[in-house]
């Protein structure tokens, strides 16, 4: 344990030294594009939005195909991983009428807050457009990005905050030389969600009475550089979209957890916030801490939890116990705590609270039957 602390405070001083230094060079040495904006996905309400991105220099990203290789597969992930970030890049932000100047800080990283003059008249997914001011473009060429913006309607009745990795698809991420591998063999074409996942978000999403439009977010310990593979992922396997709250990237959080169980408890409690009228259902796994921190966001914000559905990835008994203890004390606040061998069994619990149509659950057992019945094919990674 001690070697383990002391491999950790190295691990953190040393990518802070890092990044201290890369800071240092790319302010003396001016960035050269071509550039791009990567533009996150932001959320809202009728009266306040967040819109938030990063700055890069274009690598030329290769899209993704059903037929790629690993070797692809490896470069297209080593070349999101060593991104080239454009630091204190000035940026307009123009939505709803307004037109924001936002500076970006030392990593490439901006993020602002609107209140607009007027409430939107309509929710949903809107559009910022954001554009690159300094450094300059090439003469005649335009840097800009699009960053789509959710605002719930009227109608949601609950939100969703999903972890992803092996709760929405197996990534093995408790060990990480194999979550590494399984990149390198895989991409957004070829891996494959859970069983019944995407049946079930879009149920959840549509709730009891269908059509409500409950907002998910997504809140995961993945870097922001696999932010584009992970969108395309949800997109390809028809799983709801919705904002991604990632973090940044760094050597020492390859083998630490403490720091993404501070970012979920931060993440999640602000989604909270922004939504106060909203309920919200919390869906992770047992592999990591995500029935432990999930019970303190109960704590932490009495009333605003109706249930939590822990995918169980970890047989061990011990681990079992101590959410069979989390499971006994988050009842006694009022929400319920579910450990869920599948998607099914969630889903069957879900329709009982009144969260999902139980007509819905038709489409998620089928959903699971066609996924079960697919044909493996070659090079294709089945999760």
């Amino acid at each position: 344990m001690n070697a383990t602390r002391r491999l950790h405070g190295f691990l953190s001083g040393a990518d802070r030294l890092a990044a201290q230094t890369r800071v240092r060079v790319r302010r003396l040495l001016p960035p050269r594009g071509p550039f791009i904006i990567a533009a996150y996905a932001g959320c809202g309400t009728r009266d306040s939005v967040l819109i938030q991105g990063r700055v890069l220099k274009d690598e030329a990203f290769a899209v993704p195909t059903p037929t790629d290789r690993s070797l692809r597969n490896l470069i297209e992930l080593y070349k999101r991983l060593e991104t080239d970030e454009v630091p204190d890049a000035g940026l307009r932000v123009r939505f709803a009428g307004l037109d924001e100047p936002v500076v970006g800080d030392a990593d490439g990283y901006f993020s602002v807050e609107l209140s607009l003059p007027a409430p939107l008249e309509r929710s949903g997914w809107h559009d910022a457009e954001i554009e690159l001011v300094s450094p300059a473009p090439a003469l005649g060429e335009r840097v800009r990005a699009d960053a789509p913006v959710l605002v719930p309607p009227p109608t949601a009745r609950f939100g969703v905050v999903s972890d992803i990795d092996d709760t929405v698809v197996w990534t093995n991420v408790r060990n990480k030389l194999r979550m590494l591998m399984l990149l390198i063999r895989s991409n957004a074409h070829t891996r494959k969600p859970f069983k019944g996942v995407a049946a079930f978000y879009r149920a959840l999403v549509d709730g009891e009475g269908g059509g409500e439009g409950n907002p998910i977010f997504y809140v995961s310990g993945s870097p922001w550089n696999l932010y584009t593979p992970l969108v395309e992922f949800l997109r390809l396997q028809e799983i709801p979209a919705g904002p991604l709250l990632l973090r940044d990237f760094s050597k020492q959080a390859l083998l630490s957890s403490r720091h993404q169980q501070r970012h979920k408890r931060e993440n999640i409690g602000c989604i909270l916030r922004r939504f106060p009228d909203l309920p919200f259902v919390l869906i992770g796994d047992s592999g990591e801490k995500d029935p432990e921190v999930y019970a303190e966001i109960v704590h932490a914000h009495p009333g605003r939890i109706r249930a939590i559905y822990i995918r169980s990835v970890n047989p061990d008994p011990g681990r079992v116990a101590a959410i069979d203890r989390l499971i006994d004390e988050v009842r006694h606040t009022g929400a319920q705590l579910v450990l869920a061998p599948d998607t099914e069994f969630a889903a069957v619990h879900a329709a009982a609270q009144g969260l999902i149509a139980p007509a819905s659950l038709a489409a998620i057992r089928a959903d699971k039957r066609e996924d079960q019945d697919a044909p493996t094919i070659a090079g294709r990674a089945r999760i």
